[in-house]
């Protein structure tokens, strides 16, 4: 293909890029390392006969709405947001550091920061829900694989239900069915023999609740994914493996997982940065007291009459760093892979 065809073949696309995905990053990191001017305030002596001259401070609207227009941004903080105690909480964590004795006691202070309180929920759940779900859906399909056609059809439908299903609508269920009134609660309270046990009152028992919730959701999508790899499988060599003498384990070992392997990397790439923004959960579950997400911050700060957008800015390039990382490896390993094959 000529240079000017790929060009003009590439500029729709590149075009898109920069106007929804650039450009959006662009500003939520310059409203990041700015905050909202203060309102200018003034004191004002009013004196009464009976009670004398007191001094009172009031808002000078013109001159606030003129500091305003004359810089829309607001005022200038660098990464101050970044390092407050809202988010890094750089100087607290300091000086736990500096303080704490044990390492207990230093992960029990971090614990009461609100944004490590919220990263240690949101890595659990990425690291645990992210090879549930691709063993999960490996298994699922590997077992489909091997049913009858005239029953490929069925299992395939009911598999695919918690994917098509809403992620607030299946997790508004789940959180229903938990209740001690549910099914499920009411279920765990006969089998520990425990009637005023709640799964909404336990912080760990939440955590376990929400995991399983994301693992139940995201299974399918993996599932339907390794099950189109499945019908790609080169046979010859699943033949030569039989007449060797290899067991279904050996086969799916050294065959099955190999030729999935480009499989494998796709669906831990979109799980990891689909759970690292773990959100409608908390939200459907009311879990908000016992486990917070980085994507639950961004909200928490944009919700209510004062949005406070320069927190939630800076929440979200805290986001957007945590994802790259997340993926490097991945990155790295994929293109060392495909520098390996060329």
């Amino acid at each position: 293909m000529r240079h000017s065809t790929f060009f003009w073949f590439f500029l729709p696309t590149a075009a898109a890029m920069l106007l929804f995905i650039a450009f959006p990053i662009l500003s939520v990191v310059m409203q990041s390392i700015y905050a909202p001017h203060s309102a200018v305030l003034i004191e004002v002596e009013t004196c009464t006969p009976l009670v004398g001259c007191t001094m009172e401070t009031t808002v000078d609207q013109e001159a606030t709405a003129a500091l305003r227009a004359s810089e829309p941004l607001g005022r200038f903080v660098g990464l101050d947001i970044f390092f407050d105690r809202g988010h890094l909480a750089v100087s607290e964590v300091a000086g736990m550091w500096r303080d704490t004795a044990t390492w207990s006691g230093f992960v029990e202070g971090l614990s009461n920061l609100p944004f490590y309180r919220a990263m240690a929920f949101t890595l659990t759940f990425t690291f645990v829900v992210t090879p549930a779900v691709i063993i999960f859906g490996l298994l699922i399909a590997l077992a489909v694989n091997s049913l009858h056609a005239w029953l490929k059809g069925l299992v395939i439908f009911f598999s695919l239900l918690p994917f098509v299903v809403t992620p607030l609508i299946g997790a508004l269920v789940l959180f229903w069915m938990i209740d001690s009134r549910g099914i499920l609660g009411t279920a765990l309270q006969w089998l520990v023999s425990d009637p005023d046990l709640s799964l909404k009152a336990s912080t760990g028992l939440m955590w376990i609740s929400l995991i399983v919730y994301g693992i139940w959701h995201a299974a399918p999508f993996a599932f339907v994914i390794f099950y189109a790899g499945l019908q790609t499988l080169p046979m010859d060599q699943i033949e030569a493996a039989e007449i060797d003498g290899a067991t279904r384990l050996q086969r799916i070992r050294y065959v099955v997982i190999p030729h999935l392997m480009p499989l494998v990397t796709f669906v831990a790439l979109i799980q990891l940065m689909d759970n690292f923004r773990v959100f409608e959960p908390i939200v459907g579950f009311n879990a908000a007291a016992h486990a917070t997400s980085i994507s639950w911050f961004i909200f928490n700060d944009l919700g209510g009459e004062t949005r406070q957008l320069s927190s939630a800015s800076a929440s979200s390039v805290l986001t957007i760093i945590g994802v790259s990382i997340l993926l490097l490896p991945v990155l790295v390993r994929t293109w060392n892979d495909f520098k390996g094959k060329t």
